[in-house]
């Protein structure tokens, strides 16, 4: 009896569409053609992400040597920019990404299918008239639905990579204006005010940065078509060439011209400029940018989805934000904590974002195919490869961070209170990287609203909990909050997969 009801339990659970994911795991690290798409988009894609960062560091360094004031003001201005980049990037390369894979997939399909057809028709061709007759009505479809995807010179027609472009120029300029104007009032509310030494160079730098910011919403959009294409290789080109320019202009500019602050703003516009020139030179060789008609930009379907990752965006930022804001009220020392923390949290991440840049790709093909075996497949595979990589990761951060802390600060008391953050951040690495991998998945599905109302709702209870937890335990009570903050966020992916609710309805099939 026992034994049967054991039985009978162990098929129920192998038939939940969460399990049903997990269930091929010998395969996960097998060198087979799932795993090498996947590792040929994400492995470009995580050490792209990682190129500006490494960047940023150079550019930082040489800018310390003009002295603390420059370097303090170099690094509020920078702040403020990228906090009003973020809130236009993420929502544009996702939603561009999903999109562009779709129509791509749904392309390609639609030009298979026509060469089936003819092949179909040559065979019917030596049988009799009225196969031919029921044949050549298909045929004739394909034929003029494939020609509004491809144009002569063998460019595709891809109607969502002009609307990315479109609007990643439209809000560049509106950001670069906004930016520009209110320069001076953004740098007296981050404290900035008009007497400090600090608002001359901290405000040259942001108006110089802001002419760039058309260059980087272009580049981005750009990017995130390249990533539909599943082509991560790329972008990393351009952006290696790009960062490369800005590290050899920083001390020919800054020192050769004493141009000081000037000459940094500059070297980095610069550069974004040429990553979005390499960008476009490559995007035109393989697109036709001009579509037909303006109906079909599909302008309202990209801001609509787009402003339900917006929604996300800023549920995440605020969450991140204000534990930044309660940290810093407990004091200088558990605030500069918190930095190392924070910065090694999230810099763990760009590896599991390239794996989620995959399974978007991946999956949004397989869905505008309707190929719901390989969007199993690729679910559960990059699943299976984020938990592990997570797993990985914790032990990684959590000796090296352990060992390597001096590196970053020699205060006695900030390494006492560091030490009391390394745990969460080492532990929540499996969590972070599922939590990551359920967005790129469910990117891929285009599933943008559930994606926007679950981190609503996932912010609205973090947020009371860091109130609560950091009244009670300070700088430990912050980092247990963010702690449940990612643990409700991978909870949110775990709930949309397991109930196989949306589009993940096909789940119940298997």
């Amino acid at each position: 009896m026992v034994a049967d009801a054991i039985v009978y339990l162990k098929r129920k659970i192998k038939k939940m569409p969460l399990w049903v994911l997990f269930q091929d795991t010998r395969s996960a690290f097998s060198k087979d053609e799932l795993n090498l798409e996947i590792a040929q988009i994400a492995v470009p894609a995580a050490l792209a992400l990682m190129a500006d960062p490494i960047a940023s560091l150079i550019d930082t360094a040489f800018i310390g040597h003009l002295g603390p004031v420059e370097l303090a003001a170099v690094g509020v201005a920078i702040a403020i920019f990228n906090q009003a980049s973020k809130i236009a990037i993420f929502p544009l390369v996702s939603v561009t990404t999903s999109f562009v894979a779709e129509e791509d997939s749904a392309a390609t399909s639609l030009s298979s299918s026509s060469t089936l057809n003819n092949v179909e028709l040559e065979e019917a061709s030596s049988s009799n008239n009225e196969d031919i007759a029921l044949l050549r009505k298909p045929l004739n479809m394909n034929k003029m639905l494939t020609n509004l995807d491809q144009v002569q010179d063998g460019r595709r027609h891809i109607a969502s990579a002009s609307s990315a472009l479109l609007i990643g120029a439209v809000l560049g300029l509106i950001q670069a204006f906004l930016l520009i104007v209110s320069a001076k009032p953004l740098l007296n509310y981050m404290g900035i005010k008009a007497d400090s030494p600090m608002l001359s160079p901290a405000y040259k730098y942001l108006t110089l940065r802001s002419l760039g910011a058309p260059a980087v919403l272009l580049s981005l959009a750009m990017q995130g078509v390249f990533r539909g294409f599943k082509d991560t290789q790329t972008p990393l080109y351009a952006i290696v060439v790009g960062d490369l320019a800005n590290i050899v202009l920083d001390p020919i500019l800054i020192f050769v011209f004493k141009m000081r602050v000037t000459g940094a703003a500059i070297a980095h516009v610069f550069s974004q400029y040429l990553i979005a020139v390499i960008l476009l030179w490559k995007l035109i060789e393989q697109v036709d940018l001009l579509p037909p008609n303006i109906k079909d930009l599909q302008l309202g379907r990209f801001l609509k989805n787009g402003f339900l990752l917006l929604m996300r965006v800023i549920s995440v930022t605020f969450c991140v934000t204000l534990a930044a804001s309660l940290s810093a009220r407990l004091g200088a020392t558990q605030m500069a904590a918190f930095q190392i923390c924070l910065q090694v949290w999230l810099a763990a991440s760009l590896l599991t974002d390239g794996l989620a840049v995959a399974g978007q790709a991946i999956l949004a093909g397989a869905f505008a195919r309707q190929d719901y075996d390989r969007a199993k497949e690729t679910a559960g595979r990059v699943l299976q490869l984020g938990l592990a990589l997570g797993i990985v990761l914790s032990f990684i951060v959590g000796i090296g961070l352990r060992f390597s802390s001096g590196i970053f600060t020699k205060d006695i008391s900030v390494l006492q209170v560091l030490s009391l953050g390394i745990p969460f951040v080492a532990v929540t690495q499996p969590i972070n990287s599922l939590a990551f991998v359920f967005d790129g998945i469910n990117y891929g599905a285009s599933d943008f609203r559930y994606s926007a109302f679950s981190m609503v709702l996932v912010a609205l209870v973090s947020v009371v909990c860091l109130f609560l937890l950091s009244s009670y335990y300070g700088f430990v009570g912050i980092w247990v909050a963010l702690s449940i903050f990612m643990s409700l966020r991978a909870l949110a992916g775990v709930w949309r997969v397991g109930t196989a609710s949306g589009p993940w309805s096909f789940l119940n099939r298997y």
